[in-house]
């Protein structure tokens, strides 16, 4: 009898222990991302360098319809030279919430960038793709939504 509960107490133990430790992967693989997860305004933030120019810095307000195209007005320096523009492209995204876009700016110059979305689509981790530069980037929805609303 002893030995029938200590087993049952031990299967009870490694079930909720399995239970715990498969929860949350099963949570994190039910969230997926695709164009509309980019629906809205982004303010983001740039630094870096590009080579041969000199160090750059840049803030911008991007806006994604959810359908892959994307908008942008803003200002950067580069190397202390200050600059406003405008620009506009096209966006992807990934099921696993990466993601690229491309685009054209002001001065008729052809950018692109990869992309992480983060903090349940508030966010965005950004690396310029372009040759020769070295820049970063961190974009936050303007209005930031809950998962609630989403």
């Amino acid at each position: 009898m002893k030995f029938s509960i200590a087993a049952k107490a031990v299967t009870i133990t490694v079930v909720a222990a399995l239970a715990l430790f498969v929860a949350p992967f099963a949570s994190a693989e039910s969230k997926s991302c695709s164009l509309a997860t980019l629906k809205g305004t982004f303010s983001d933030r740039d630094t870096g360098y590009i080579a041969g120019l000199g160090q750059f810095a840049g803030v911008n307000l991007y806006t994604f319809d959810g359908h892959g195209k994307i908008t942008g007005i803003g200002m950067t320096s580069l190397n202390g030279l200050v600059i406003s523009g405008a620009s506009s492209g096209t966006y992807t995204v990934n099921p696993d919430c990466t993601g690229t876009f491309e685009g054209q700016d002001s001065q008729g110059q052809t950018h692109g960038a990869y992309f992480v979305i983060d903090d349940g689509g508030n966010e965005l981790q950004i690396l310029v793709t372009d040759p020769g530069t070295v820049i970063t980037c961190i974009a936050r929805r303007q209005f930031p939504v809950s998962d609630s609303e989403q």
